[in-house]
């Protein structure tokens, strides 16, 4: 079955510690659900939230020594927030379940397929 990758993207000015405790608790909450139904329905893969991109390192090692910088590789508008790999049967079926995660994450949710083998 092909699997997608479904992003969340943060505003570049994101600070979670500016939502409000109920708020943040809501979102976990439908999140949470969210999840249980992607185990139970077969769709589930794997997940993760990721630290804010204050905490990420570069690494380029197509040079001759490897270079290691602090900070996102990319500067942009927007950074990747968290992420699901689910299995769907289509790109029908993958933006389906997209729409319900973007509702429980309430954020913006992009979907793009894996490469085939």
């Amino acid at each position: 079955m092909p699997q997608y990758l479904l992003s969340v993207s943060h505003p570049a000015d994101f600070d979670p510690s500016s939502v409000a405790e109920e708020d943040m608790q809501r979102m976990f909450a439908q999140v949470g659900a969210f999840n249980d139904e992607l185990r139970s329905s077969g769709s589930w893969v794997f997940a993760g939230g990721l630290m804010p991109v204050s905490d990420a390192t570069c690494v380029d090692a197509t040079g001759p020594e490897p270079v290691v910088t602090d900070g996102p590789f990319v500067e942009a508008k927007e950074y990747l927030g968290g992420f699901w790999v689910i299995e769907a049967a289509d790109l029908d079926a993958a933006l389906a379940i997209a729409t319900k995660g973007s509702a429980a994450c309430e954020g913006k949710v992009e979907v793009r397929p894996f490469q085939g083998e």
